[in-house]
């Protein structure tokens, strides 16, 4: 119910021409280097598979006698990826979209369950010059308040420095343990011992409690070399399978991008999907048919590397703002 005063933005004024402004100068880093914006649908058919991002459905007919929504199922995109690919599939050269995303269960400081991305792909290009690139445009729309210092850090050294722990080698029970001080008990995680989470599920409790919160403190750091078995649609490293070539990046303990070598081999992807379909089962999440419009494109994408960059989290640390409703002119509480 509205309180009488929900109506105006959460944003200030000054923070809405500052977006403004933000947007634009991505838009020109992208225009200096002839890099094509594309725009594709915020409807789509199959949403993702990633255990970890929840997909909101809609249906666009309405039975006013049965007062209820009909017709197929439609997703909002949670990314605007699987579509991009299929551009680059058909041709496209290296492009980029800068477009809101919606994602279930994002709620808190950093999180609204509407939020903007610039994503982009650059045909030819490895996964070092594309953290090159990210870089760039980050402190590019951080301006004076990009930190001078820069990091690459590999994941096993991170888990090493941070908890002593070498996320390839470590037991289950020692991730367990390490997990501790994050206090899950009350979630009923720790009370059914080490196996009541995967081997997986640990390591992403370490890295998102404890570890990705360490990241970034007075410096621009990139996160690579992530395990296997969490790809997702990146390429494993010839030189070390046990990895993937994946990178995030980390400023002041947030989490701004995720990137990738991506993967082009159809059958390895669908076999991913499917795994990931079956840990879906597993935790009770719906399960959707795969995404066949991508897979069937995927062959033809040239070898590429591709990123997708948090806007709203870099203009609060370019604006100092603490929360993500202050840089957001409605955050979705009051839409």
């Amino acid at each position: 119910m509205s309180t009488g005063a929900d109506w105006r933005p959460s944003a200030s004024a000054q923070l809405l021409r500052q977006r403004a402004a933000l947007l634009a100068r991505a838009r020109q880093f992208f225009a200096q280097r002839a890099v094509l914006e594309v725009d594709t649908p915020l409807l789509v058919n199959a949403p993702v598979s990633d255990v970890h991002i929840h997909s909101a459905a809609v249906r666009l007919g309405f039975d006013p006698a049965a007062a209820r929504s009909t017709g197929p199922t439609l997703f909002l995109h949670t990314s605007p990826e699987y579509a991009m690919k299929r551009l680059l599939a058909a041709g496209s050269g290296d492009i980029y979209q800068i477009c809101h995303v919606v994602r279930g269960n994002e709620h808190g400081r950093l999180h609204n369950p509407e939020f903007t991305l610039i994503e982009w792909y650059r045909v030819g290009c490895s996964l070092e010059q594309l953290m090159e690139e990210v870089e760039a445009l980050v402190r590019e729309l951080l301006g004076a308040a990009a930190p001078v210092a820069n990091e690459r850090i590999s994941y096993q050294a991170a888990f090493l420095r941070q908890l002593n722990l070498d996320p390839f080698t470590a037991t289950d029970a020692a991730l367990a343990e390490a997990a501790r001080p994050l206090a899950l008990v009350g979630a009923g995680i720790h009370s059914g011992g080490p196996e009541a989470l995967s081997r997986d599920e640990w390591l992403e409790l370490l890295m998102g409690g404890l570890i990705g919160p360490r990241l970034g403190r007075g410096a621009l750091t990139f996160l690579h070399g992530y395990p296997a078995s969490q790809a997702a649609l990146a390429r494993l490293d010839p030189a070390d399978p046990r990895t993937a070539e994946r990178f995030e990046l980390y400023c002041e303990g947030i989490e701004l991008a995720n990137g990738f070598q991506e993967l082009t081999s159809a059958t390895e992807q669908r076999a991913r999907f499917e795994a990931d379909n079956v840990r879906r089962r597993r935790l009770g999440l719906p399960v959707f048919p795969l995404d066949e419009r991508l897979l069937a494109a995927l062959p033809a994408v040239p070898q590429c590397a591709g990123v997708a960059l948090g806007f709203d989290r870099t203009l609060m640390l370019a604006a100092g703002a603490a929360h993500i409703e202050e840089v957001l002119p409605f955050p979705t509480a009051r839409a």
